[in-house]
């Protein structure tokens, strides 16, 4: 998936300084950060949506809505996808490849992750559970 990501990132670059007459890329662009923030969210309501109307094929459109949209947003606030690749393998190293980070855990004098119950977190790793700590 990342390299279809790199790809899609890649053509955005590529694309930002096009004539915004012909390039919708382009025109979102010269939109500015603002406007390329609400197609974000715009698109991830869609996606919601669909969801909830249990419509896959909705959910398959629109999440390709949603990651070229957000490909542009990270083009047009200096993200890269390798930014964004190396903050998932942190988590990982944390908790797991499949979760979420806790918003208190990046704060400093945290030496235990806690999950909204005050318990600690735990990550499943090879059929086995962990306590993060």
């Amino acid at each position: 998936m990342s390299d279809s990501l790199d790809r899609l990132y890649e053509a955005v670059l590529a694309a930002r300084d096009l004539d915004p007459a012909l390039s919708r890329t382009a025109r979102l662009f010269q939109q500015g950060s603002g406007k390329i923030a609400k197609k974000v969210a715009e698109e991830a309501v869609e996606v919601v949506i669909d969801a909830v109307n249990e419509k896959p094929d909705g959910v398959v459109r629109e999440s390709a809505d949603l990651l070229y949209n957000l490909a542009v947003l990270w083009a047009s606030t200096g993200v890269s996808p390798e930014d964004v690749w190396r903050e998932m393998d942190r988590r990982e190293l944390m908790l797991g490849i499949a979760e979420k980070l806790p918003k208190s855990a990046g704060k400093p004098g945290k030496s235990v992750l806690r999950g909204f119950s005050g318990r600690p977190i735990v990550a499943i790793e090879g059929g086995r559970q962990h306590k993060r700590r």
